[in-house]
Protein backbone atom coordinates (compact mmCIF):
# COMPACT_ATOMS: atom_id res chain seq x y z
CA UNK A 1 0.00 0.00 0.00
CA UNK A 2 1.30 3.45 -1.06
CA UNK A 3 2.45 6.11 1.69
CA UNK A 4 -0.94 8.15 0.23
CA UNK A 5 -3.33 6.34 1.13
CA UNK A 6 -2.20 5.00 4.46
CA UNK A 7 -2.10 8.68 5.45
CA UNK A 8 -5.46 8.93 3.87
CA UNK A 9 -6.80 6.42 6.20
CA UNK A 10 -4.80 7.81 9.24
CA UNK A 11 -6.43 11.17 8.82
CA UNK A 12 -9.93 9.40 8.33
CA UNK A 13 -9.43 7.51 11.08
CA UNK A 14 -8.78 11.13 13.44
CA UNK A 15 -11.86 12.51 12.35
CA UNK A 16 -14.05 9.75 13.28
CA UNK A 17 -12.11 9.37 16.72
CA UNK A 18 -12.57 13.84 17.15
CA UNK A 19 -16.41 13.29 16.43
CA UNK A 20 -18.24 10.21 17.72
CA UNK A 21 -21.19 9.13 15.84
CA UNK A 22 -24.65 10.26 17.17
CA UNK A 23 -27.37 9.43 15.13
CA UNK A 24 -29.44 6.56 13.93
CA UNK A 25 -27.69 6.32 10.36
CA UNK A 26 -23.61 6.01 10.18
CA UNK A 27 -21.07 5.66 7.75
CA UNK A 28 -18.08 3.13 7.68
CA UNK A 29 -15.26 4.24 4.91
CA UNK A 30 -13.89 0.73 3.78
CA UNK A 31 -10.15 0.51 2.32
CA UNK A 32 -10.53 -3.36 0.08
CA UNK A 33 -8.43 -5.37 -1.99
CA UNK A 34 -12.08 -6.82 -2.94
CA UNK A 35 -14.04 -6.40 -6.00
CA UNK A 36 -17.75 -3.88 -5.68
CA UNK A 37 -19.68 -6.94 -6.16
CA UNK A 38 -17.51 -8.60 -3.18
CA UNK A 39 -17.99 -6.01 -1.05
CA UNK A 40 -21.76 -5.63 -2.10
CA UNK A 41 -22.61 -9.31 -0.82
CA UNK A 42 -20.30 -8.95 2.10
CA UNK A 43 -22.65 -5.70 3.28
CA UNK A 44 -25.63 -7.84 2.52
CA UNK A 45 -24.66 -10.06 5.25
CA UNK A 46 -23.89 -7.61 7.72
CA UNK A 47 -26.31 -5.25 7.33
CA UNK A 48 -24.78 -2.09 5.38
CA UNK A 49 -25.02 -0.53 2.04
CA UNK A 50 -22.20 0.45 -0.47
CA UNK A 51 -23.27 3.67 -1.22
CA UNK A 52 -20.06 5.20 -2.81
CA UNK A 53 -17.23 3.39 -4.53
CA UNK A 54 -13.66 4.66 -5.22
CA UNK A 55 -11.32 2.47 -7.71
CA UNK A 56 -8.19 2.62 -6.64
CA UNK A 57 -4.73 0.78 -7.14
CA UNK A 58 -3.63 -1.62 -5.72
CA UNK A 59 -6.83 -1.17 -3.42
CA UNK A 60 -10.53 0.56 -3.25
CA UNK A 61 -12.19 2.79 -0.90
CA UNK A 62 -16.35 1.89 -0.24
CA UNK A 63 -18.43 4.03 1.00
CA UNK A 64 -20.69 2.03 3.31
CA UNK A 65 -24.30 3.16 4.79
CA UNK A 66 -25.21 1.25 8.08
CA UNK A 67 -28.59 1.77 9.43
CA UNK A 68 -29.23 1.99 13.85
CA UNK A 69 -30.31 -1.16 14.07
CA UNK A 70 -26.54 -2.37 13.23
CA UNK A 71 -23.67 -2.52 15.87
CA UNK A 72 -21.56 -0.66 14.44
CA UNK A 73 -18.55 -1.58 16.73
CA UNK A 74 -19.49 -5.56 15.78
CA UNK A 75 -19.57 -4.56 11.98
CA UNK A 76 -16.30 -2.85 12.56
CA UNK A 77 -14.67 -5.40 13.97
CA UNK A 78 -16.25 -8.26 11.39
CA UNK A 79 -15.06 -6.43 8.36
CA UNK A 80 -11.90 -5.65 9.80
CA UNK A 81 -11.08 -9.16 10.43
CA UNK A 82 -12.39 -10.31 6.91
CA UNK A 83 -9.99 -10.93 4.41
CA UNK A 84 -9.02 -8.84 1.85
CA UNK A 85 -10.23 -5.85 3.77
CA UNK A 86 -7.33 -3.49 4.65
CA UNK A 87 -8.70 -0.61 7.20
CA UNK A 88 -12.33 0.14 8.71
CA UNK A 89 -12.98 4.10 9.69
CA UNK A 90 -16.02 4.76 11.36
CA UNK A 91 -16.72 8.13 9.98
CA UNK A 92 -20.21 9.26 12.34
CA UNK A 93 -23.53 10.02 11.56
CA UNK A 94 -25.26 11.59 8.60
CA UNK A 95 -26.12 14.71 10.10
CA UNK A 96 -23.55 17.46 10.85
CA UNK A 97 -24.87 20.59 9.50
CA UNK A 98 -22.76 22.36 7.09
CA UNK A 99 -20.32 25.25 7.90
CA UNK A 100 -16.62 25.79 6.79
CA UNK A 101 -16.45 25.71 3.04
CA UNK A 102 -13.48 24.34 1.16
CA UNK A 103 -11.74 25.19 -2.61
CA UNK A 104 -10.17 22.03 -4.12
CA UNK A 105 -8.18 21.89 -6.85
CA UNK A 106 -8.33 18.56 -8.60
CA UNK A 107 -6.30 16.86 -11.45
CA UNK A 108 -9.77 16.93 -13.76
CA UNK A 109 -12.65 16.24 -12.79
CA UNK A 110 -14.50 15.49 -9.31
CA UNK A 111 -12.20 12.24 -8.63
CA UNK A 112 -12.70 11.14 -5.30
CA UNK A 113 -14.40 14.42 -4.31
CA UNK A 114 -17.72 12.52 -4.20
CA UNK A 115 -16.68 9.68 -2.28
CA UNK A 116 -15.60 11.61 0.40
CA UNK A 117 -18.56 13.33 0.38
CA UNK A 118 -20.98 10.91 0.03
CA UNK A 119 -19.19 9.46 3.41
CA UNK A 120 -20.55 12.67 6.00
CA UNK A 121 -17.58 15.01 5.04
CA UNK A 122 -18.56 17.56 3.36
CA UNK A 123 -21.05 18.68 0.38
CA UNK A 124 -19.95 19.41 -3.30
CA UNK A 125 -21.59 22.44 -3.95
CA UNK A 126 -20.14 23.96 -7.01
CA UNK A 127 -17.29 24.13 -9.65
CA UNK A 128 -15.24 27.13 -9.79
CA UNK A 129 -13.47 27.24 -12.87
CA UNK A 130 -16.43 27.98 -16.10
CA UNK A 131 -16.38 24.26 -17.29
CA UNK A 132 -12.57 23.29 -16.59
CA UNK A 133 -13.97 21.33 -14.35
CA UNK A 134 -10.52 21.23 -12.31
CA UNK A 135 -11.86 23.48 -9.44
CA UNK A 136 -14.49 23.14 -6.99
CA UNK A 137 -15.87 24.50 -3.73
CA UNK A 138 -17.22 21.90 -1.00
CA UNK A 139 -18.61 22.83 2.25
CA UNK A 140 -17.87 20.86 5.30
CA UNK A 141 -19.26 20.15 8.69
CA UNK A 142 -19.42 23.15 11.32
CA UNK A 143 -18.35 19.92 13.98
CA UNK A 144 -15.59 18.95 12.24
CA UNK A 145 -11.91 20.75 12.59
CA UNK A 146 -10.99 22.63 9.02
CA UNK A 147 -7.37 21.99 9.42
CA UNK A 148 -7.98 17.97 9.82
CA UNK A 149 -10.23 18.01 7.05
CA UNK A 150 -7.77 20.08 4.84
CA UNK A 151 -5.58 17.43 5.56
CA UNK A 152 -7.48 14.54 4.09
CA UNK A 153 -8.24 16.95 0.97
CA UNK A 154 -4.87 16.92 0.38
CA UNK A 155 -4.40 13.64 1.13
CA UNK A 156 -7.09 11.97 -1.76
CA UNK A 157 -5.31 10.90 -4.59
CA UNK A 158 -5.70 13.32 -7.25
CA UNK A 159 -6.02 16.54 -5.16
CA UNK A 160 -3.55 19.01 -6.29
CA UNK A 161 -4.08 21.67 -3.33
CA UNK A 162 -6.75 22.77 -0.87
CA UNK A 163 -7.59 25.91 0.80
CA UNK A 164 -9.94 27.26 3.53
CA UNK A 165 -12.35 29.67 1.56
CA UNK A 166 -11.35 33.17 2.82
CA UNK A 167 -14.16 36.01 3.67
CA UNK A 168 -12.91 39.01 1.71
CA UNK A 169 -13.26 42.81 2.62
CA UNK A 170 -13.19 45.34 -0.19
CA UNK A 171 -11.82 48.20 1.72
CA UNK A 172 -9.59 48.40 4.72
CA UNK A 173 -7.02 50.33 6.53
CA UNK A 174 -7.00 54.27 6.48
CA UNK A 175 -8.25 55.82 3.23
CA UNK A 176 -10.71 58.41 5.03
CA UNK A 177 -12.32 60.80 2.56
CA UNK A 178 -11.66 64.53 3.80
CA UNK A 179 -13.40 67.84 2.39
CA UNK A 180 -15.32 67.92 -0.47
CA UNK A 181 -13.15 69.15 -4.19
CA UNK A 182 -14.19 71.58 -5.80
CA UNK A 183 -14.86 69.28 -8.30
CA UNK A 184 -17.63 67.27 -7.32
CA UNK A 185 -19.57 70.58 -6.99
CA UNK A 186 -18.77 71.72 -10.61
CA UNK A 187 -22.20 70.22 -12.05
CA UNK A 188 -21.89 72.36 -15.53
CA UNK A 189 -23.27 69.59 -18.05
CA UNK A 190 -21.47 68.51 -20.59
CA UNK A 191 -21.03 66.09 -24.08
CA UNK A 192 -18.36 63.10 -23.58
CA UNK A 193 -18.33 60.30 -25.78
CA UNK A 194 -21.97 60.55 -26.01
CA UNK A 195 -23.60 60.75 -22.27
CA UNK A 196 -23.82 64.41 -20.36
CA UNK A 197 -21.53 64.32 -17.93
CA UNK A 198 -20.46 67.16 -15.04
CA UNK A 199 -17.60 69.30 -15.99
CA UNK A 200 -16.16 68.31 -12.70
CA UNK A 201 -15.76 65.20 -13.50
CA UNK A 202 -13.88 65.70 -16.74
CA UNK A 203 -11.90 68.44 -15.72
CA UNK A 204 -10.89 67.11 -12.27
CA UNK A 205 -7.32 67.21 -11.52
CA UNK A 206 -6.54 63.67 -12.18
CA UNK A 207 -7.60 63.44 -15.51
CA UNK A 208 -5.13 66.58 -15.69
CA UNK A 209 -2.46 64.58 -14.28
CA UNK A 210 -2.11 61.60 -16.07
CA UNK A 211 -2.95 63.30 -19.25
CA UNK A 212 -6.65 61.63 -20.52
CA UNK A 213 -7.55 64.77 -22.79
CA UNK A 214 -4.02 64.77 -24.45
CA UNK A 215 -3.63 60.72 -25.01
CA UNK A 216 -7.28 60.76 -26.70
CA UNK A 217 -6.20 63.86 -29.45
CA UNK A 218 -2.72 62.45 -29.69
CA UNK A 219 -3.50 59.00 -30.18
CA UNK A 220 -7.02 58.55 -31.28
CA UNK A 221 -7.88 55.83 -28.37
CA UNK A 222 -10.95 56.01 -26.66
CA UNK A 223 -11.39 52.42 -25.57
CA UNK A 224 -11.47 49.12 -26.83
CA UNK A 225 -13.23 45.65 -26.01
CA UNK A 226 -14.40 44.73 -22.56
CA UNK A 227 -12.70 45.83 -19.24
CA UNK A 228 -14.35 43.49 -16.46
CA UNK A 229 -14.34 44.89 -13.07
CA UNK A 230 -14.62 42.64 -9.31
CA UNK A 231 -16.63 44.68 -7.36
CA UNK A 232 -19.82 45.31 -5.39
CA UNK A 233 -21.47 45.49 -8.73
CA UNK A 234 -22.95 48.92 -10.39
CA UNK A 235 -25.59 50.90 -10.93
CA UNK A 236 -27.04 49.45 -14.30
CA UNK A 237 -29.49 53.08 -15.32
CA UNK A 238 -26.55 55.57 -14.04
CA UNK A 239 -26.70 57.64 -17.44
CA UNK A 240 -23.09 58.11 -17.84
CA UNK A 241 -22.22 54.05 -17.17
CA UNK A 242 -25.61 52.47 -19.25
CA UNK A 243 -24.55 53.34 -22.78
CA UNK A 244 -20.92 51.12 -22.14
CA UNK A 245 -22.25 48.90 -19.71
CA UNK A 246 -22.63 44.97 -20.19
CA UNK A 247 -25.19 42.61 -18.20
CA UNK A 248 -22.29 41.17 -16.10
CA UNK A 249 -22.92 38.76 -13.01
CA UNK A 250 -24.33 38.78 -9.77
CA UNK A 251 -21.82 35.79 -8.04
CA UNK A 252 -23.75 36.67 -4.29
CA UNK A 253 -27.07 35.53 -5.74
CA UNK A 254 -26.13 33.49 -8.96
CA UNK A 255 -27.97 35.40 -11.55
CA UNK A 256 -27.42 37.73 -14.68
CA UNK A 257 -26.81 41.04 -14.02
CA UNK A 258 -24.42 42.91 -12.14
CA UNK A 259 -26.59 45.76 -10.28
CA UNK A 260 -25.81 46.89 -7.00
CA UNK A 261 -28.80 48.09 -6.55
CA UNK A 262 -30.37 44.94 -5.78
CA UNK A 263 -28.59 45.11 -2.43
CA UNK A 264 -31.04 48.17 -1.77
CA UNK A 265 -34.44 47.36 0.05
CA UNK A 266 -36.96 46.56 -1.81
CA UNK A 267 -39.09 49.49 -3.57
CA UNK A 268 -36.31 51.67 -3.18
CA UNK A 269 -36.96 54.62 -5.68
CA UNK A 270 -35.06 54.15 -8.93
CA UNK A 271 -34.32 58.54 -9.08
CA UNK A 272 -30.86 58.94 -11.60
CA UNK A 273 -31.54 61.96 -11.89
CA UNK A 274 -27.88 64.05 -10.66
CA UNK A 275 -28.77 65.99 -7.82
CA UNK A 276 -27.10 69.27 -8.95
CA UNK A 277 -28.02 71.46 -5.73
CA UNK A 278 -27.21 68.54 -3.38
CA UNK A 279 -24.77 69.60 -0.56
CA UNK A 280 -21.93 66.46 -0.32
CA UNK A 281 -22.36 64.39 2.38
CA UNK A 282 -20.44 61.57 3.57
CA UNK A 283 -22.14 58.09 2.49
CA UNK A 284 -18.83 56.03 3.99
CA UNK A 285 -15.43 56.36 5.24
CA UNK A 286 -13.92 56.65 2.16
CA UNK A 287 -16.77 58.68 -0.39
CA UNK A 288 -18.25 62.01 -0.48
CA UNK A 289 -21.59 62.14 -2.57
CA UNK A 290 -23.62 64.39 -4.50
CA UNK A 291 -27.01 62.94 -3.54
CA UNK A 292 -30.14 64.05 -1.46
CA UNK A 293 -30.34 63.32 2.26
CA UNK A 294 -32.57 60.67 2.08
CA UNK A 295 -30.16 58.33 0.28
CA UNK A 296 -27.21 59.46 2.35
CA UNK A 297 -29.10 58.13 5.57
CA UNK A 298 -30.69 55.29 3.63
CA UNK A 299 -27.02 53.88 3.27
CA UNK A 300 -25.38 55.34 6.50
CA UNK A 301 -25.13 51.93 8.35
CA UNK A 302 -22.05 49.43 8.14
CA UNK A 303 -24.87 46.87 6.05
CA UNK A 304 -23.69 49.30 3.44
CA UNK A 305 -20.81 49.97 3.96
CA UNK A 306 -19.29 49.67 0.19
CA UNK A 307 -22.73 50.35 -1.54
CA UNK A 308 -21.67 52.02 -4.61
CA UNK A 309 -17.80 51.42 -4.94
CA UNK A 310 -18.36 49.25 -7.71
CA UNK A 311 -20.10 52.35 -9.47
CA UNK A 312 -17.34 54.73 -7.89
CA UNK A 313 -14.48 52.20 -10.12
CA UNK A 314 -17.11 51.98 -13.12
CA UNK A 315 -16.91 55.60 -13.40
CA UNK A 316 -13.24 55.67 -13.30
CA UNK A 317 -12.69 53.12 -16.30
CA UNK A 318 -15.27 55.16 -18.10
CA UNK A 319 -13.61 58.12 -17.72
CA UNK A 320 -10.33 56.41 -19.03
CA UNK A 321 -11.62 54.71 -21.41
CA UNK A 322 -15.01 56.00 -22.61
CA UNK A 323 -15.72 53.85 -26.06
CA UNK A 324 -14.74 50.32 -23.74
CA UNK A 325 -17.41 48.15 -22.44
CA UNK A 326 -17.41 47.57 -18.80
CA UNK A 327 -18.76 43.89 -17.49
CA UNK A 328 -19.50 44.13 -13.57
CA UNK A 329 -18.83 41.27 -11.64
CA UNK A 330 -20.38 41.33 -8.64
CA UNK A 331 -18.16 39.22 -5.91
CA UNK A 332 -19.33 41.48 -2.83
CA UNK A 333 -22.01 42.69 -0.41
CA UNK A 334 -23.06 45.88 -0.08
CA UNK A 335 -21.15 45.60 3.50
CA UNK A 336 -17.95 45.69 1.54
CA UNK A 337 -17.59 40.90 2.29
CA UNK A 338 -17.07 38.58 -0.33
CA UNK A 339 -15.87 34.88 -0.67
CA UNK A 340 -12.61 34.40 -1.88
CA UNK A 341 -14.58 31.62 -4.41
CA UNK A 342 -16.60 34.13 -5.83
CA UNK A 343 -13.85 36.53 -6.72
CA UNK A 344 -12.39 32.77 -8.65
CA UNK A 345 -15.41 32.24 -10.23
CA UNK A 346 -15.48 35.84 -11.45
CA UNK A 347 -11.82 35.71 -12.84
CA UNK A 348 -12.56 32.68 -14.53
CA UNK A 349 -16.12 34.52 -15.78
CA UNK A 350 -14.31 37.27 -17.30
CA UNK A 351 -11.57 35.33 -19.13
CA UNK A 352 -14.12 33.21 -20.76
CA UNK A 353 -16.10 36.15 -21.51
CA UNK A 354 -13.16 37.65 -23.66
CA UNK A 355 -12.31 40.25 -21.29
CA UNK A 356 -9.15 42.27 -21.90
CA UNK A 357 -8.80 43.35 -18.55
CA UNK A 358 -9.62 42.85 -15.16
CA UNK A 359 -10.12 45.51 -12.53
CA UNK A 360 -9.40 44.03 -8.94
CA UNK A 361 -9.55 46.78 -6.14
CA UNK A 362 -8.95 45.15 -3.65
CA UNK A 363 -6.56 43.33 -1.91
CA UNK A 364 -5.81 40.54 0.86
CA UNK A 365 -3.09 39.34 3.16
CA UNK A 366 -3.06 35.36 2.66
CA UNK A 367 -1.77 33.91 -0.59
CA UNK A 368 -4.75 31.61 -2.21
CA UNK A 369 -3.00 28.96 -4.90
CA UNK A 370 -6.15 28.72 -6.47
CA UNK A 371 -6.93 32.13 -7.12
CA UNK A 372 -3.52 32.68 -8.25
CA UNK A 373 -4.10 29.36 -10.32
CA UNK A 374 -7.37 31.24 -12.14
CA UNK A 375 -5.10 34.35 -12.85
CA UNK A 376 -2.84 32.52 -14.37
CA UNK A 377 -5.16 30.70 -16.57
CA UNK A 378 -6.95 33.45 -17.51
CA UNK A 379 -4.02 35.16 -18.14
CA UNK A 380 -3.07 32.56 -20.95
CA UNK A 381 -6.55 32.89 -22.69
CA UNK A 382 -5.31 37.06 -23.21
CA UNK A 383 -6.54 38.51 -19.85
CA UNK A 384 -4.31 41.26 -18.23
CA UNK A 385 -4.82 42.42 -14.60
CA UNK A 386 -4.73 45.17 -12.51
CA UNK A 387 -5.30 45.68 -8.61
CA UNK A 388 -4.85 47.78 -6.02
CA UNK A 389 -2.22 48.03 -3.47
CA UNK A 390 -4.19 48.30 -0.76
CA UNK A 391 -4.73 51.23 2.09
CA UNK A 392 -2.73 49.79 5.37
CA UNK A 393 -0.10 52.62 4.42
CA UNK A 394 2.92 49.97 4.96
CA UNK A 395 5.33 47.94 3.24
CA UNK A 396 3.25 45.17 3.19
CA UNK A 397 2.47 42.08 1.06
CA UNK A 398 -1.29 41.11 -0.27
CA UNK A 399 -2.50 39.41 -2.72
CA UNK A 400 -3.55 39.84 -6.00
CA UNK A 401 -1.57 42.61 -6.32
CA UNK A 402 1.57 40.60 -4.96
CA UNK A 403 1.15 38.29 -8.01
CA UNK A 404 3.81 38.20 -10.44
CA UNK A 405 1.04 38.68 -13.43
CA UNK A 406 -0.19 41.26 -11.70
CA UNK A 407 -0.20 45.07 -11.62
CA UNK A 408 -0.10 46.54 -8.25
CA UNK A 409 -1.47 50.21 -8.14
CA UNK A 410 -0.25 52.87 -5.18
CA UNK A 411 -2.04 56.01 -4.79
CA UNK A 412 -0.46 59.32 -5.05
CA UNK A 413 -2.17 63.01 -4.34
CA UNK A 414 -2.03 66.17 -6.03
CA UNK A 415 1.56 66.97 -5.82
CA UNK A 416 2.61 63.03 -6.89
CA UNK A 417 3.32 62.70 -3.49
CA UNK A 418 2.40 59.34 -2.27
CA UNK A 419 -0.61 58.55 -0.13
CA UNK A 420 -0.46 58.40 3.64
CA UNK A 421 -2.72 55.61 3.64
CA UNK A 422 -1.20 53.84 0.39
CA UNK A 423 0.93 50.67 0.23
CA UNK A 424 3.92 50.77 -1.09
CA UNK A 425 6.76 48.29 -1.88
CA UNK A 426 8.21 47.14 -5.46
CA UNK A 427 6.76 43.94 -4.82
CA UNK A 428 3.16 45.05 -4.72
CA UNK A 429 3.14 48.27 -6.80
CA UNK A 430 4.35 48.50 -10.57
CA UNK A 431 2.59 52.00 -10.89
CA UNK A 432 1.02 54.55 -9.20
CA UNK A 433 -2.59 57.08 -10.01
CA UNK A 434 -4.13 59.53 -8.26
CA UNK A 435 -6.30 58.31 -5.28
CA UNK A 436 -6.96 60.93 -3.64
CA UNK A 437 -10.66 63.18 -3.79
CA UNK A 438 -11.09 61.81 -7.05
CA UNK A 439 -14.07 62.36 -8.79
CA UNK A 440 -16.16 59.80 -10.63
CA UNK A 441 -20.08 58.07 -10.90
CA UNK A 442 -22.14 57.42 -7.83
CA UNK A 443 -25.41 55.51 -7.70
CA UNK A 444 -28.94 57.39 -8.33
CA UNK A 445 -27.55 58.63 -11.35
CA UNK A 446 -24.88 61.24 -8.94
CA UNK A 447 -21.18 62.01 -8.71
CA UNK A 448 -18.79 61.23 -5.56
CA UNK A 449 -15.32 61.71 -4.67
CA UNK A 450 -13.16 58.56 -3.43
CA UNK A 451 -10.28 58.28 -1.41
CA UNK A 452 -8.28 55.12 -1.88
CA UNK A 453 -5.85 52.24 -3.60
CA UNK A 454 -9.55 51.24 -5.50
CA UNK A 455 -9.41 54.48 -7.33
CA UNK A 456 -6.01 54.81 -8.67
CA UNK A 457 -6.15 50.72 -10.17
CA UNK A 458 -9.16 51.53 -12.29
CA UNK A 459 -7.24 54.43 -13.93
CA UNK A 460 -4.25 51.90 -14.91
CA UNK A 461 -6.60 48.83 -15.87
CA UNK A 462 -8.61 51.66 -18.60
CA UNK A 463 -4.70 52.48 -19.58
CA UNK A 464 -4.20 48.86 -20.23
CA UNK A 465 -7.31 48.91 -22.54
CA UNK A 466 -6.50 51.29 -24.54
CA UNK A 467 -3.17 49.73 -25.40
CA UNK A 468 -5.95 46.96 -26.97
CA UNK A 469 -7.02 49.93 -28.57
CA UNK A 470 -3.85 50.57 -30.03
CA UNK A 471 -2.22 47.00 -30.62
CA UNK A 472 -4.01 43.94 -30.16
CA UNK A 473 -3.37 40.73 -27.95
CA UNK A 474 -0.63 43.06 -25.43
CA UNK A 475 0.48 40.46 -23.49
CA UNK A 476 0.95 41.15 -19.59
CA UNK A 477 4.39 41.76 -19.84
CA UNK A 478 4.34 44.10 -22.43
CA UNK A 479 1.85 45.87 -21.03
CA UNK A 480 3.71 46.05 -17.80
CA UNK A 481 6.60 47.77 -19.87
CA UNK A 482 4.11 50.08 -21.74
CA UNK A 483 2.60 51.36 -18.24
CA UNK A 484 6.33 51.37 -16.83
CA UNK A 485 6.36 54.74 -18.90
CA UNK A 486 5.75 56.52 -16.21
CA UNK A 487 6.35 59.56 -14.05
CA UNK A 488 9.36 58.85 -11.58
CA UNK A 489 8.73 60.14 -7.74
CA UNK A 490 10.40 60.62 -5.05
CA UNK A 491 8.46 58.57 -2.64
CA UNK A 492 10.29 54.78 -2.39
CA UNK A 493 8.60 51.97 -3.06
CA UNK A 494 6.38 53.42 -5.65
CA UNK A 495 7.24 51.28 -8.76
CA UNK A 496 8.20 52.85 -11.97
CA UNK A 497 6.40 56.17 -10.81
CA UNK A 498 2.99 58.37 -11.26
CA UNK A 499 1.38 56.58 -14.77
CA UNK A 500 1.70 58.84 -17.28
CA UNK A 501 -0.91 58.16 -20.13
CA UNK A 502 0.49 59.87 -23.32
CA UNK A 503 3.85 58.13 -22.38
CA UNK A 504 2.38 55.03 -21.70
CA UNK A 505 0.32 54.88 -24.93
CA UNK A 506 3.18 56.20 -27.00
CA UNK A 507 5.30 53.12 -26.09
CA UNK A 508 2.26 51.12 -26.91
CA UNK A 509 2.40 52.57 -30.32
CA UNK A 510 5.82 53.12 -31.04
CA UNK A 511 6.12 56.98 -30.24
CA UNK A 512 7.59 57.22 -27.42
CA UNK A 513 9.51 60.44 -28.87
CA UNK A 514 6.09 62.30 -29.65
CA UNK A 515 6.05 63.24 -25.90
Amino acid sequence: MTKRPILLITLLLALATAKPASAASTTVLVQSNLSSGSMSFLCLLEGCQVTETLSGSPSNFYVLSVSGSVNTQFLSSVLQSTAGVLNVAVLGATNNPLGNRYIVRTTGGLLNLQALCAANFCQIVRPLDAGLNQLFLIAGPSNQDPLLLLAVLQALPGVLDAELDQVITLTTGGAQATTPPPSLVNTTPVQYYGSVVWQGYVDQPATQIIGISRTQQSFNVTGFGIIADIDTGVDPNHPVLKPVLLPGYDFTRNQVGGSEMNDLPSGTPANETPCVNCTPGQVNQHSIAMVDQHSIAMVDSPQYADFGHGTMVAGLLHLVAPTASIMPLKAFHADGTGNLSDIIRATYYAAENHANVVNMSFDFTTSSQAMAAAVSWAESQGTLFVASAGNDGQMETVYPAGYTNVMGVASTNDQDQRSSFSNYGDQIVWVAAPGEAVVTTYPFGGYAAGWGTSFSAPMVSACVDLFENAKSNVAQTQAKVYVGHAQLLLAVGMGSGRLDLPWAVGASQSKVGDF
